[in-house]
């Protein structure tokens, strides 16, 4: 890797795309590239075919490590390492477990720059974000540390007074967890520090697309003293055969999955054999409304959150930018000002603050749907070209989008903001509405009352008023329709490993 850097063109945009990177080089050697399974480093079970796997850096195609490439048979080993592990976890104190949790957040927190590093050099998000991630994941290792010992139950007598009702909270087993690529350390933590709060163990299955941060973190875990087993960990580019043998395994329990919609689909179908406990955080489609009242700069500076967090690689991302005809002009003028500043390049240079799409084909789909919204009559506010063989997508703002265009019914998952007009509060929610989604949406508005019927009429499982960012590890995370089953963090998230056991006495 370079470490040059250069100056900034008058748009905003990096006349090179050289890269520093020597943390992530430096770093490089120290992350695991084997399976952790019952406590070990190990290679794969598989013979005669690829046991190997590339992990790139999107910002330059390089490749920055090779990870082992499980096979069916070590996905069974790992069931194998979960269930043997699991009787002990489940018996060890609530107090313990949080304890560990607890020791894992303390040495997360002061290794934030080393995985802020590996995460911006196989992901492509900026450094600061990069570290803004850490620090998000970490919470969510601190809050189920303090939530291990508030698994409680009930007791009580029966309504007819002849015996007493005991209820009690016991894990619901070994886990599969099923990570993506866009937060490749807080989607981790966010299913495994609920997992291991509760009790269960568990295989991690991390995108083949960013395996590093996920490894480096269950490094992490076994340095903090986490027992062999109770974390095992599968990097794989066959993950429907991999999952497929899991899934399959009764001695599994439960299922949490993020990623698209689809490929939730055929994990439930899939889960639906062995009747398995699932958690499903799916595809959104975000609405963002902007009301005639609203503050406009605030609105503004809330959009540009919402919209290029992590690139706009993110299921929480405003999608859909529904604002009254009234003020759309200046709306669009000052987001389109907003946009065009941003300085797109490598995430481990300083200056950027707008990285790479995760890969060539990501950044393929998402130009397709601006070229078909752009033929459906939207006007492109900015739109520079697109570099063929480039991971790169520069800010895009489209006004007066067609709701009927294929950009208004997917989730878009890239820098894109598409802005459609309405008449009436009426207007704004029916079109917030129409879609299958419904993850987050967001409303911006000094009417109080507004924004109360913003919050109820939404369909969605999180709303944001005046605000574009919601998430926070201490708050229920999850979506309605087909954006998914279950929530994460908050106490919810810890119910979704639990199950509920009544015990009755006579009196």
């Amino acid at each position: 890797m370079s470490s040059t850097t250069t100056e900034a063109t008058e748009s905003g945009h990096r006349s090179d795309t050289a890269v520093s990177g020597s943390a992530a080089c430096r770093l490089l050697p120290a992350v695991p590239t084997a399976l952790l399974i019952a406590g070990e480093w190990r290679e794969t079970r598989a013979r005669g075919v690829t046991s190997s796997l590339e992990v790139e850096n999107p910002a330059t195609s390089e490749v920055l490590a090779t990870v082992v490439d499980a096979a069916p048979d070590d996905a069974t080993d790992a069931v194998d390492a979960a269930s043997a592990a699991f009787t002990s976890w489940a018996r060890t104190s609530p107090r313990q477990r949080g304890e560990l949790l607890r020791a894992a957040f303390e040495l997360l927190t002061d290794r934030t720059e080393d995985f802020a590093a590996i995460i911006t050099a196989e992901m492509g998000k900026p450094l600061a974000e990069s570290r803004a991630e850490v620090r998000y994941g970490a919470e969510f290792l601190r809050w189920y540390s303090e939530e291990a010992v508030r698994a409680t139950g009930t007791a009580r007598t029966a309504p007819d007074g002849s015996s007493f009702h005991v209820t009690m909270r016991q894990p619901v087993g070994p886990s599969l967890l099923i990570t993506p690529w866009n937060f490749p350390l807080a989607m981790a933590t966010r299913k495994i520090a609920p997992a291991l709060a509760a009790g269960c163990t568990v295989v991690l299955k991390p995108a083949e697309e960013t395996p590093l941060t996920a490894l480096l973190f269950c490094a992490l875990l076994t340095e903090v003293g986490l027992p062999p087993g109770v974390v095992n960990v599968l990097t794989t580019s066959r993950p429907g055969q991999v999952v497929s043998r899991i899934l399959d395994d009764p001695r599994i329990r439960k299922l949490s999955f993020t990623g698209s919609t689809q490929v939730g689909r055929v994990l439930l179908e899939a889960s639906a054999k062995g009747i398995l406990r699932t958690s499903m955080e799916l595809g959104g489609n975000a609405p963002f409304l902007v009301f005639h009242d609203a503050d406009l700069a605030a609105a503004v500076d809330g959009a540009v959150i919402a919209k290029l967090r992590n690139g706009g690689q993110s299921c929480v991302a405003a999608n859909r930018f529904i604002v009254d005809r009234r003020i759309m002009g200046e709306f669009s003028a000052a987001l389109t000002e907003k946009m065009h500043a941003q300085v797109v390049g490598p995430g481990c240079d300083p200056a950027t603050t707008l990285g790479p799409m995760i890969n060539v084909r990501q950044r393929d789909r998402a130009a397709a749907l601006v070229d078909s919204a752009i033929s459906d009559g939207a006007e492109p506010l900015l739109f520079d070209p697109v570099e063929p063989g480039s991971a790169f997508l520069s800010p895009v703002v489209l006004s007066d989008v067609k709701p009927g265009s294929s950009i208004a019914g997917q989730e878009i998952f890239a820098p894109v903001a598409a802005i459609y007009p309405f008449d009436s509060e009426e207007e704004a929610f029916r079109l917030a509405s129409d879609t299958d989604a419904g993850l987050v949406g967001f409303a911006y508005s000094t009417d109080a009352a507004r924004l109360s019927r913003a919050a109820t009429s939404l369909e969605c499982g999180m709303v944001g008023l005046n605000r574009g960012l919601v998430s926070d590890a201490s708050a229920p995370f999850g979506g309605v329709k087909h954006s998914g089953l279950g929530r994460e963090g908050s106490e919810a998230g810890l119910q979704e490993y639990l199950e509920t056991k009544y015990v009755s006495y006579p009196i």
